[in-house]
């Protein structure tokens, strides 16, 4: 049970923080944008992505290291299932004799058997698809790449998944990169009556901004402001991932001064309440008036004479 720990390169303890940074960082070097052309390296983000899904969800992960489910979520059929002393022979024979189940055995009577009846006086009568346990469809990975502006102001994108058609996709405001949705129901069908069908798991991967970055909840941008403005104060028009807003710079404001957009940041979401935008001001001198180059010359020459 240790496929999908290697997969990510952690060990089978590790923290589910370690988990998290061993996939984003592996996720980030074989993503099939940055790879065009490379099938081994898609085939690595399948697997990767993959692994993840199991053990970034905390119930999943202690699911499948106690053994109950394998490597792509499937329920395992329970140890020794199907009596101790069968142990069939060829590839199911010595220590893989105990994935055997009841609709191995059921098919396997079925062949020896035909037309139903037992070879032990009826305990199994037809071994048909009505004898069959029902089992829960595989679920499914996908990818799905969104804006910054969506990650932190929430969105909904419409996507069509092989098995499951057409869907919906919510996506909460403040999502970080790497998170997986999990869609129920739009996985793989199922087997057997009634059984029910596997989900989809969609990776946000979230595109960086070229204006904001991101600290928790709250934004950080850099703004230009004139020199006339810094000087003597005034107003200033910054963009925030709502739309732009006018905000107000004090008098003798110089690069680097830090002023605050309240609620301005990530979007409000459940619990959580909106973030503010942090704005660094840079301060441009632009085209210089003729006029102050005279005053700074005549300032210059009189501190020179002084």
């Amino acid at each position: 049970m240790s496929d999908l720990y290697a997969a990510l390169g952690v060990a089978r303890g590790a923290s589910d923080k370690d988990v998290r940074n061993a996939y984003r960082k592996l996720a980030k070097q074989y993503h099939p944008d940055h790879n065009a052309g490379k099938p081994e390296a898609e085939e690595r983000f399948k697997k990767v992505t993959a692994a993840y899904n199991i053990l970034g969800d905390k119930e999943k992960r202690q699911r499948y290291d106690r053994g109950e489910i394998d490597d792509e979520g499937n329920e395992r059929a329970p140890f020794g299932y199907g009596g101790g002393g069968f142990r069939g022979g060829g590839p199911r024979q010595g220590a893989q004799s105990s994935s055997f189940s009841e609709e191995d055995l059921g098919a396997f009577f079925s062949d020896m058997f035909q037309g139903g009846g037992s070879p032990f006086g009826g305990g199994f009568h037809q071994a048909g698809p009505h004898m069959r346990r029902p089992r829960r469809g595989a679920d499914r990975t996908y990818t799905l790449r969104i804006s910054f502006e969506d990650a932190v102001l929430g969105t909904s994108k419409r996507i069509s998944l092989p098995e499951a058609g057409t869907v919906d996709v919510r996506i909460p405001a403040g999502i970080e990169d790497g998170k997986a949705l999990r869609l129920s129901g739009k996985g793989a069908p199922g087997t057997g009556e009634g059984a029910p069908s596997g989900d989809a798991l969609v990776t946000i991967q979230v595109a960086p901004s070229t204006i904001y970055t991101r600290e928790g909840r709250n934004l950080a941008a850099s703004v230009p402001v004139d020199l006339a403005t810094a000087v003597l104060g005034g107003k200033i028009l910054v963009p925030t991932p709502q739309g732009p807003v006018t905000m107000k710079v004090p008098p003798h404001s110089d690069t680097g001064a830090k002023l605050r957009l309240n609620g301005r940041g990530v979007a409000a979401h459940g619990t959580h309440k909106a973030g503010d935008l942090l704005v660094t001001l840079q301060v441009k001198i632009g085209q210089v008036d003729p006029a102050l180059e005279d005053f700074l010359r005549s300032r210059s020459g009189a501190e020179g004479a002084a």
